[in-house]
């Protein structure tokens, strides 16, 4: 959580950006990209690295980083600056998550594993959603400088992480290897972690582009204010968290490959019936569909580390992050379509990309070789 803060943090200082050192939008928009790139398409190179050479200390100093980072972003003397500095939060937040699920992995071990990783999927989740609203409150009232009051909670964390080190490192299994775990019975299955990928990239796309266009599309095509098109977006994000808990334990009893396949086949009818609602109805099916969308972020992690065991940095790297930045920038293509086709025309292209997830997942082994749990 005090670490994806700082990520959730960057799209609520755009607007304070462009009003009181003049960036246009095209920069802000370079900015978001920045940020994008550095914390998630560059954390499987973090996943290598801790996998070939564990170095637990990268959970603090990520963390202190990315603070580092957003903290210096309201006192940057020019773009350049800014963009470097957002860079560094994101490079922060990159470095800590494949160590982190390798770390949460660990202390979450047997039948729990994917109840424990969902508690730290909310976690990140918990951070991102409450970035913007520790960092406006802040450039509100003291200005862009403000921003320097975001170390306070990185440093905070970070410390007590480095205090905790000692003891985390107990967590990790006895036969693990100093190259990321490996015992001689356990083997990588890169088939199944490809089309997991894909999976989460599909999953990716739809969860970005409901991100990027809800709120329009509530107020263009269903005729509401902004305000309850962001009330709507609030909803999914919520069901999302809610989803979340429920997914990790589910997956812990009934198997991995089944809760995903089963929230890929929920949410190809959910997205299409919230394609024929209106504003109020439209919440309901919103809500169903962040808890199927968001629900498996942890389970799709625990089930590239099964498929990965001697590279679960990694897997975590792509599965948390490279796959999700993917899913990201597929929103730029989506944004040209609904500029040419209509937001409605969108929505409808989303309904049929669970499909295409779940005939991947479907294809997906009940268990990974060597693994205790689905």
């Amino acid at each position: 959580m005090f670490t994806d803060v700082n990520q959730g943090a960057v799209a609520a200082l755009l607007p304070f950006l462009e009003a009181h050192r003049g960036i246009s939008l095209a920069a802000a928009g370079a900015l978001v990209f920045a940020s994008t790139a550095s914390s998630s398409i560059i954390q499987p190179l973090f996943g290598v690295f801790s996998d070939r050479r564990p170095f637990p200390a990268l959970m603090p100093l990520g963390i202190l980083a990315a603070g580092t980072g957003i903290s210096l972003v309201g006192v940057a003397p020019g773009y350049l600056s800014i963009l470097l500095c957002v860079v560094l939060s994101g490079m922060g937040v990159a470095a800590f998550h494949p160590e982190a699920a390798r770390f949460a992995n660990y202390v979450s071990s047997g039948s729990g594993r994917a109840r424990g990783m969902s508690f730290f999927s909310v976690g990140g989740n918990a951070g991102f959603a409450i970035g913007p609203a520790i960092a406006t409150p802040l450039v509100v009232v003291f200005g862009l400088p403000g921003t320097l009051f975001m170390i306070i909670p990185a440093a905070l964390m970070s410390a007590v992480l480095f205090h905790e080190l000692p003891r985390l490192k107990e967590f990790r299994p006895g036969g693990a290897s100093a190259a990321g775990g490996r015992s001689p019975a356990e083997q990588d299955e890169w088939g199944p972690f490809v089309r997991l990928t894909l999976v989460v990239a599909m999953r990716s796309l739809v969860y970005f582009g409901l991100v990027s266009f809800v709120s329009s599309y509530y107020h263009k095509v269903l005729g509401t204010s902004e305000a309850f098109g962001n009330t709507a977006l609030t909803l999914m994000l919520l069901g999302g968290a809610a989803g979340t808990l429920v997914a990790g334990p589910l997956a812990d009893r009934l198997g991995r490959k089944r809760v995903l396949l089963a929230s890929m086949c929920l949410l190809a009818p959910l997205l299409f019936v919230f394609s024929t609602l209106g504003p109020g109805a439209g919440m309901v099916a919103l809500v169903l569909i962040g808890a199927s969308t968001v629900g498996t972020f942890a389970v799709t992690t625990v089930m590239g580390q099964e498929y990965l065991p001697g590279r679960i940095g990694f897997a975590a790297g792509v599965t948390m992050g490279f796959s999700i930045g993917l899913g990201g920038a597929g929103a730029v293509p989506l944004g040209a379509i609904a500029d040419h086709f209509g937001l409605h025309t969108v929505v409808v292209m989303l309904a049929f990309l669970p499909v295409v997830g779940a005939v991947l997942a479907y294809t997906l082994p009940r268990r990974a070789r060597s693994s205790s749990g689905s």
